[in-house]
């Protein structure tokens, strides 16, 4: 099976520092296959098979903590659950010059479409929907202020979700593909 292991909080403004290199070697290290980072934002693309997303999980947080002493929330989704959410994407979202778009990655433990509940979307400025496992948000550029998604900073669901723009989420799905089609030949 195919994964992407998404990390909170790494390399961000010059805090929790993890060189890729070293942590491609630790996913390896416990066992994972195929193993490719991609961008200096924690993402990592591996195989694996025969425990649970969840058990992957711990097994690499407990990991990323013995190599690097870093409590780091690692975020397991297969290439289907991210099929799924990239199929969820309108194909007009980009993130560029005129519009910002993300992937809020959710924790397990509040992945329901409930959450939008608890978040403060700003009808005519903020486009926001719910596929399982994300929160999709888009804004025009020229809407960024005005924007509800501000106001998640902070916030307990702030906690509780990795972000990637889509453009990044578009590639991490591609490379995963690529996974899958290079095992089939």
């Amino acid at each position: 099976m195919v994964y992407i292991a998404l990390l909170r909080g790494i390399n961000v403004g010059g805090k929790n520092k993890i060189d890729m290199k070293l942590l491609k070697q630790t996913f390896e290290r416990v066992g994972m296959n195929n193993v490719v980072t991609y961008i200096n934002t924690g993402n990592i693309i591996f195989s694996y098979s025969g425990i649970s997303k969840s058990e992957l999980s711990r097994n690499l947080e407990e990991a990323i903590h013995h190599d690097f002493g870093l409590q780091i929330k690692v975020v397991i989704r297969s290439v289907e659950d991210v099929r799924e959410i990239i199929n969820a994407i309108p194909d007009t979202w980009k993130n560029d010059n005129e519009m910002t778009s993300d992937v809020l990655f959710l924790w397990d433990e509040i992945d329901d479409e409930s959450v939008l509940e608890n978040l403060v979307i700003k009808p005519n400025i903020d486009t926001v929907k719910y596929a399982p496992g994300a929160i999709l948000w888009s804004v025009g550029k020229k809407n960024v202020t005005k924007s509800g998604k501000s106001k998640i900073v902070g916030s307990k669901i702030y906690k509780q979700v990795t972000i990637r723009n889509v453009n990044t989420t578009r590639k991490i799905y591609e490379l995963m593909q690529a996974r899958i089609d290079s095992s089939q030949d």
